[in-house]
C-alpha cells in the first residue's frame, strides 16, 4: 500500500478530512513544525504516529529543509501533503519531492496567491471564490492544478463566513485528489495536470469535470 506524510503547523482540518477519508494509502506520520500545533493531538486521537521538527531549532531554512527531508524520508512516501503547515520551503526541497508534494490553496488559483485571500475576494468584488489543490513548485502558489472547487460570495459575506465555505470544500477536493494520486490516477505533464476517471460532487464545482 502507498503511504503519504502529512505537514501541518496548526489545527489541522485538513489533515483531519484526509484521515477520516479512508483512502487507499496509510499515514505514514504526521510532522509540525510547531510543537503547540492542536492537529497533533487529533494526529495521536487517530492513531497516527506524529513528530515535532521546531521551526525555533533552526534559524536558517536550508537547515530546517534539510532536518525535514531527513524526517520526511525515513518514513519513504510516495506523497507529501502540506495541510495547513505554515512555512515557506526551499527550492532545493521543493524540487527534490517534485511531483509528490502537494497543498491546498484557499482561492481559484492563479487569483489570490498568498495570504488573505478571502479578504483579497472581497476587496476586488469577485462574485467567484473558491479553492484549489496544486502540485508544488518554487513558485508560490502557482503549481500545476488538480482540482478546484468553487463557491458563490454572498452579497453579506465576511472573510470569516466566506472562510468557513471555502475550508468545506476543502475538505471534500483535497481527499479526492490525495486519493487520485494514490490509484496513479494522475498525469502530470509540464505545467498540467490530467485525471482519469474524475469523479465529480455535486455540491461542489469541480475542474476537471467528468471524463468519460
Amino acid at each position: 500500500m502507498k503511504s503519504l506524510v502529512i505537514l501541518i503547523s496548526g489545527r489541522g482540518s485538513n489533515m483531519q478530512a484526509l484521515i477520516e477519508a479512508a483512502l487507499p494509502a496509510r499515514i505514514a506520520a504526521v510532522i509540525s513544525n510547531r510543537p503547540d500545533a492542536p492537529g497533533l493531538e487529533i494526529a495521536k486521537m487517530h492513531g497516527c504516529e506524529t513528530r515535532v521538527l521546531d521551526q525555533r531549532s533552526y534559524p536558517e531554512r536550508p537547515a530546517f529543509d534539510a532536518a525535514l527531508a531527513d524526517a520526511i524520508d525515513a518514513y519513504e512516501p510516495d506523497l507529501i501533503v502540506l495541510a495547513g503547515f505554515m512555512r515557506i520551503l526551499g527550492d532545493n526541497f521543493v524540487n527534490r519531492y517534485r511531483g509528490r508534494l502537494m497543498n491546498v490553496h484557499p482561492s481559484l488559483l492563479p487569483a489570490f496567491p498568498g495570504l488573505h485571500s478571502h479578504r483579497q475576494a472581497l476587496q476586488e468584488g469577485v462574485k467567484i471564490h473558491g479553492c484549489t489543490v496544486h502540485f508544488v513548485t518554487s513558485q508560490m502558489d502557482r503549481g500545476p492544478i488538480i482540482v478546484q472547487a468553487a463557491v458563490q460570495i454572498l452579497p453579506d459575506d465576511t472573510e470569516e463566513t466566506l472562510a468557513a465555505r471555502v475550508l468545506e470544500q476543502e475538505h471534500c477536493i483535497y481527499p479526492e485528489a490525495v486519493r487520485w494520486f494514490m490509484e496513479d490516477r494522475l498525469k502530470l505533464s509540464d505545467n498540467h495536470v490530467e485525471v482519469s476517471n474524475a469523479g465529480i460532487n455535486n455540491s461542489v464545482l469541480y475542474s476537471p469535470e467528468l471524463y468519460k
